[in-house]
């Protein structure tokens, strides 16, 4: 990150937050919830992992540092370890201002808070209501329904929310501040529906059961615009009991969880709970991805960065090494590369970047044998890209990046074993150019 990038995502704080350059960690030490984004010194995959271990949120990574956002209490444990702190900002962030708002900022109105991301997916039920049904899998902690649209041609698999075909589920916004992976999703399902009548997507949508979850965390994605300005809020609203709030929901899933990568210190953003699927949100996801194993792939979207991620997350070793087999991980790789050629972002296994455990990739796959990826979407790392708020104007961009590798998962789901000799480039190079309905 340049000082030029530095600057920029600071400024998205000038309106509603202060600011101080180097300020000690005892300024704002009443406030376990007030957040410090921090440049630390990191060279190696290794020495990411010990942060991120450490309780530092990973946020963007340089050849010689990484930045990330930090509590008082991360901050303190990181400079007693003897870790080279290189920049320090003293952000007042979750807290401050009016709640009630729980809107966008008027600049970036195009993107869709909880009650208007429901609009949308039920004009597209009513819109395509022998296809389509939009369902409640469950509640959030503060009791807002996780929503889910189904698509399916049979009529029998909407009534009952069950079906033979092969499956595709997505989801967006495990993490709150993430809002393009809620809209990303959302016009996934837009361009389906909206394109039906070509034969090439009326074929697709004949022969699979899709699902689509554009909002995992729908408290802290509320949350983070409750004030009408940004808050750089990742985690849940879970109270913690101790003054902090929030648990990271990537996280909190069972498989290798709590081994690395993640904090017991409630005030970190990588906070993995109590317990293993502590969280009503990762419980209904649990629930959900269990009674559809009839799904093969499963697309968890993030921002921002880049990057195709897939197994493992919790180790440096690779599918094959100790769980799971060589195949399988020549399939994720060849998957991962695939798409890579056509959204441009980096393909790599998770642990690459850091170690992380408790997160929904490995234990799909681990848990269920689910070919799961993360997509860490645009913008990347450049100066000035906007980070997590990088403005309307890149959803476009993001969308007609991805739609291809989207496509592609739907196409694998009956077989993903076949990507090793199948030619997707064939498959899709007439493919119809993008197209969803206004108001996306």
């Amino acid at each position: 990150m340049t000082y030029g990038r530095l600057i920029a995502i600071l400024a998205l704080f000038i309106s509603s937050l202060s600011i101080y350059w180097m300020s000690p960690p005892s300024a704002k030490a009443s406030n376990p919830n007030l957040m410090r984004f921090i440049q630390v010194s990191a060279k190696t995959r290794e020495d990411r992992s010990r942060l991120n271990h450490a309780g530092l949120s990973i946020e963007a990574v340089r050849s010689d540092s990484v930045w990330g956002f930090a509590s008082a209490s991360v901050l303190n444990r990181l400079e007693k370890s003897g870790e080279k702190i290189l920049g320090n900002f003293d952000l007042s962030v979750g807290r401050g201002g009016h709640e009630g708002i729980f809107d966008f900022p008027q600049y970036d109105s195009n993107f869709h808070n909880y009650n208007e991301t429901l609009s949308e997916l039920k004009m597209l039920q009513s819109q395509n209501a022998d296809i389509v049904k939009v369902q409640s899998i469950g509640k959030s902690l503060e009791g807002r329904d996780l929503w889910a649209l189904h698509i399916n041609t049979e009529p029998q698999a909407l009534q009952t929310g069950q079906s033979n075909k092969p499956g595709a589920i997505f989801m967006g916004a495990h993490h709150a501040r993430e809002h393009v992976s809620v809209e990303i999703p959302l016009r996934l399902a837009a361009y389906l529906l909206s394109n039906r009548a070509d034969s090439k997507i009326s074929a697709m949508l004949a022969s699979r059961d899709l699902w689509i979850i554009p909002m995992v965390n729908p408290d802290g994605a509320e949350y983070d615009i409750a004030t009408g300005s940004y808050q750089y809020w990742r985690k849940n609203r879970r109270p913690n009991g101790d003054g902090t709030f929030g648990v990271d929901l990537n996280r909190n899933y069972s498989f290798h969880w709590g081994t690395g990568g993640s904090d017991t210190d409630t005030s970190s953003d990588v906070y993995m709970g109590t317990a293993p699927f502590s969280e009503p949100e990762t419980q209904v996801i649990r629930d959900f991805v269990g009674a559809h194993l009839n799904a093969k792939v499963l697309l968890t979207f993030h921002t921002f960065s880049e990057l195709v991620l897939y197994p493992w997350g919790h180790t440096y070793d690779k599918i094959g090494d100790k769980i799971g087999t060589k195949q399988d991980y020549n399939v994720f790789k060849t998957m991962a590369e695939t798409m890579a050629q056509w959204n441009g972002y980096t393909p790599e296994q998770s642990s690459d970047l850091y170690i992380a455990s408790g997160d929904t990739t490995d234990w799909a796959y681990g848990e269920h044998g689910m070919f799961a990826f993360t997509f860490e979407m645009s913008p990347n790392q450049s100066a000035g890209a906007g980070g997590f708020y990088p403005g309307e104007g890149i959803l476009d961009k993001v969308f007609n990046d991805n739609l291809k590798p989207c496509l592609y998962l739907i196409d694998s789901a009956d077989n993903p074993y076949k990507t090793l000799n199948h030619q997707p480039s064939m498959w899709l190079k007439n493919l119809i150019e993008p197209s969803i309905p206004n108001g996306f």
